[in-house]
């Protein structure tokens, strides 16, 4: 017996999956931001239908992933795996981070293009990196971050400003603007965000699938755009690695906070260096383990505000302990 197209059972309603539900930070807080993610960036993410644990069909957004090959003049560097935004911050940035770049270097051009995945950065000083190149460091960073050279190179040369001030009261007010900014996290996560900040504004908030690219298209940034690390801090969703202290080190950074936890090298790496190191800033919490001279303690701890359980990530203090 034939059934009519009346009769045939409907297919179960597919479910949109939310990543994150937290309230957003309001028009004048965002408005402090020089630049911030972008969430609805259809370059960005994608989506993708299937199913959730009770068999339901859902759909949800899931980051892109893609090859950019970077060329410094007309030599081939790397190729990094990236979301893709910003290419010639990031280019620049890692340059800058591998010591490949000079702080008087004059850019004559960055070229991206889009179809091939490749960007070209152009120098007026000839380079010439074929030894370096040889000595390669796969960095415990996601997404399989990559020094090359020595690791080491110019970090005891670095004197981080020793007036440089961090009051609680800021750290508390960033954690909130920076959780409450749009963002790929809280759009489909499987992303790292990092963040330049000044006293408790938030100026440049970057994220990629690895913590190293969102650092080095900071890095670019400051770099292209003539700012100064001069009062500044970096804050990050990451670990806070050896290679997460030597790069806000490079970058001349006094102050490093991540919302996840700390490695012992890193800890070793922030002491000689002097950096101020705060790991586990969640909410009213964070725990420091180098330069606390630096913090200003003119909050009462008890007057904070515990951290939003939709703004946790993974790694989360309680999921630590």
């Amino acid at each position: 017996m034939s059934q009519s197209i009346a009769d045939t059972p409907a297919a179960p309603p597919l479910r949109v999956a939310q990543k994150g539900t937290a309230k957003l930070a309001d028009a004048a807080v965002l408005d402090e931001f020089l630049l911030r993610p972008d969430p609805d960036d259809p370059r960005l993410t994608r989506p993708v239908q299937g199913i959730d644990e009770s068999g339901q069909a859902i759909e949800t957004r899931v980051v892109m992933e893609r090859p950019l090959t970077l060329f410094l003049n007309g030599q081939e560097i790397v190729t990094m795996m990236t979301i893709g935004d910003y290419p010639g911050y990031l280019a620049v940035g890692y340059l800058l981070n591998q010591n490949m770049l000079r702080a008087d270097d004059e850019i004559v051009g960055i070229d991206h293009d889009e179809e091939l995945d490749v960007v070209v950065v152009r120098t007026a000083r000839e380079t010439n990196y074929e030894d370096k190149l040889k000595k390669k460091i796969r960095t415990s960073g996601c997404a399989q971050g990559t020094v090359f050279g020595d690791l080491m190179e110019k970090f005891d040369e670095i004197r981080l400003d020793p007036d440089a001030r961090l009051k609680t009261s800021d750290l508390l007010a960033l954690t909130r603007k920076i959780n409450g900014a749009p963002s790929l996290y809280l759009a489909s996560g499987a992303i790292h965000g990092c963040v330049l900040c000044e006293g408790d504004r938030p100026l440049v908030y970057m994220e990629d699938v690895g913590r190293h690219n969102a650092v080095d298209k900071i890095a670019g940034y400051m770099f292209l755009e003539g700012l100064s690390p001069k009062g500044k801090m970096f804050y990050t969703t990451g670990r806070l690695t050896s290679e997460m202290v030597i790069k806000t080190v490079q970058m001349q950074i006094p102050i490093l906070v991540s919302r996840s936890g700390f490695t012992a090298w890193g800890v070793e790496l922030a002491q000689q260096a002097g950096l101020t190191l705060i790991g586990r800033a969640k909410g009213k919490r964070f725990i420091a383990l180098s330069g606390p001279e630096r913090i200003v303690f003119d909050s009462d701890a008890g007057e904070g505000e515990e951290e939003d359980p939709r703004h946790r990530r993974k790694g989360s203090r309680e999921e630590a302990e």
